[in-house]
């Protein structure tokens, strides 16, 4: 280091320890330094000063995983607020504590993170699908009863099995009869879980107990007057066709069986979770307000990501040691004496660059989009585009009737849009975004990339604000022990940004479901009309034939 150089002092802090408050101020008060830096950026820093908070655009609703990335934002959030909540200290407190001193002795404060949102959108894009699962399902299991995660766990795999059941079923000796008596239960249990529910709810306390009440005595009076007694195999035959039969009674099985993984799901959570009270004295034992300054508590918990995901741990440490170490490098080659409050975890990594600056990444690399070598996304969105393209020209190419092809598109239309547009009405979307939402729904399987979920939010946007500030009203609402579970999320969905969130996901998820769905089940009578789905091959075979055919002769 030259003379004309300053000098770097940096204080790890654990961002949950009263400890590392008073650190911080008696560092800055001995040292007296000529900047502080803080591992702040500007927009929580503004927000910690008690500054608005930043609004969600539309616009960066629309690049995608917005939505998301505050997903993962809440997650990391959350944790951060109860473990500030067990010892006692607001997190960041230490941040303040450092910006308050320096402001009162007059000396320059620097931020000298990076943009959060910039973080967490790396740390999003950085992770493979099940890791994003992962860390969307810790929070939600985290807060929720286990349960009922279980119940809604097997729901999901049901939603999956019960359509595989309708096309494979007879592979493994699923009979008409039994389909019949399926439908049956499913309708008398629909009914009877609907009573009991009425019922169990207004009478027991414990929500979850009358979820069980209503669903198991449901699923007991369905499956006796059903499959047990046959006691609606007249009705069902009677009214019911067979694309009825097979569609209800196969989704009836799966979403069974579904069920029953659900319920032994919520065992083994409810198991690995019980004695609560032991759980959190554990907790605390294990993290000692003495200890946490060697420790950053949120840093040591992503050092776990390493063992599944290196990648969001690079963007949530390493990137930030080396971004925050270029600033740091610049105030010193200032000549600027620096003392430095980071968190503990990122300490070690930090004073690493410092000392050895030739090993720092590029700046530029640790901002803005990482370029891939093949967007294996856009060629695989083009790809399906194309495939869905050339089934209608084909079909179209070997003598198909228009008729029938404008009737399988609207079909198409139809059902993505409605199970779209009903899922995002049922968690509050207004009209509007409802419907645009649904009308754009069949393009989610021509284009991947264009989810539905993106433009429902984008019109519901025009009607709400949504900010980070949300989470905080989140985090308040989840550390409630004493509100009845189904009142929390009733009020849940009075904040903005949850209710941003459902509205998206579940508009995309009836996209999704309806896709899924169509392929499985509305498809085959369809096809019913051209010869079956078995003569499909050939007619495409055909239309590629008659389409080579005419365009070798426009070339002739």
């Amino acid at each position: 280091m030259s003379e004309s150089e300053g000098s770097v002092q940096v204080v790890g802090t654990a961002h949950v320890s009263a400890e590392s408050v008073r650190e911080v101020e008696e560092t800055i008060e001995t040292e007296r330094p000529d900047a502080v830096a803080v591992e702040l950026d500007e927009g929580r820093y503004n927000q910690m000063r008690g500054g608005e908070p930043e609004d969600l655009s539309a616009g960066d609703l629309l690049e995608g995983n917005t939505v998301f990335q505050f997903l993962a934002y809440w997650m990391l959030s959350y944790v951060q607020a109860r473990l500030g909540d067990r010892f006692d200290i607001q997190p960041g407190a230490e941040m303040l504590a450092a910006v308050e001193t320096a402001e009162d002795l007059g000396i320059e404060v620097a931020l000298v993170d990076r943009d959060i949102q910039e973080t967490i959108r790396r740390f999003w894009s950085r992770m493979g699908l099940f890791e994003k699962l992962q860390v969307v399902g810790s929070l939600a299991f985290g807060v929720t009863d286990p349960r009922i995660a279980g119940v809604v766990f097997g729901l999901l795999v049901g939603v999956v099995l019960g359509p595989l059941l309708g096309v494979f079923g007879g592979a493994v000796g699923i009979t008409e009869s039994l389909l019949v008596g399926l439908t049956g239960s499913a309708l008398v249990g629909l009914l009877s879980a609907y009573v009991l529910a009425e019922v169990s709810f207004r009478t027991l306390e414990d929500d979850a107990l009358a979820l069980a009440v209503a669903g198991g005595g449901g699923f007991a009076v369905g499956t006796l007057a059903g499959v047990g007694l046959g006691l609606t195999d007249a009705l069902v035959t009677g009214y019911l066709g067979d694309f009825v039969i097979s569609a209800v009674g196969s989704m009836t099985l799966g979403l069974a069986a579904g069920l029953a993984v659900g319920v032994a799901v919520a065992g083994a959570m409810s198991l690995l979770g019980e004695g609560g009270e032991p759980a959190d004295e554990e907790m605390e034992e294990l993290l000692d307000p003495d200890d946490l300054t060697d420790t950053d508590v949120v840093t040591a918990m992503m050092e776990e990501f390493r063992q599944f995901s290196p990648g969001g741990a690079e963007a949530l440490i390493d990137e930030r040691d080396a971004f925050i170490a270029h600033n740091l490098l610049e105030l010193r080659a200032q000549g600027k004496d620096v003392v430095a409050i980071v968190g503990a975890g990122h300490r070690a990594g930090i004073e690493e660059y410092l000392a050895h600056p030739e090993r720092l990444p590029p700046r530029e690399s640790l901002t803005g989009q990482r370029e891939r070598l093949l967007p294996w996304g856009k060629i695989a969105a083009v790809a399906i585009t194309g495939a869905f393209v050339a089934f209608f020209v084909l079909l179209a190419m070997a003598g198909v009737e228009d008729r029938f092809l404008l009737e399988l598109f609207a079909a198409w239309f139809v059902v993505n849009g409605v199970f779209a547009a009903g899922l995002a009405r049922l968690v509050g979307a207004h009209w509007p975004s409802a419907l645009v939402g649904g009308s754009v729904a069949w393009l989610t399987s021509v284009n991947p990339l264009l989810a539905p979920g993106w433009f429902a939010g984008y019109v519901e946007l025009r009607y709400t604000t949504v900010n980070v500030g949300d989470i905080e009203t989140l985090n308040a609402m989840l550390d409630d022990q004493e509100t009845p579970l189904l009142e929390l999320i009733d009020r849940m969905f009075d904040v903005p940004l949850f209710k941003l969130i459902m509205i998206v996901a579940l508009t995309n998820v009836g996209s999704f479901v309806a896709s899924f769905l169509f392929a499985l089940y509305v498809l085959p009578p369809f096809f019913g009309d051209i010869g079956g789905v078995g003569a499909v091959p050939q007619l495409l075979i055909d239309g590629a034939q008659n389409s080579a055919r005419t365009i070798w002769g426009w070339l002739a």
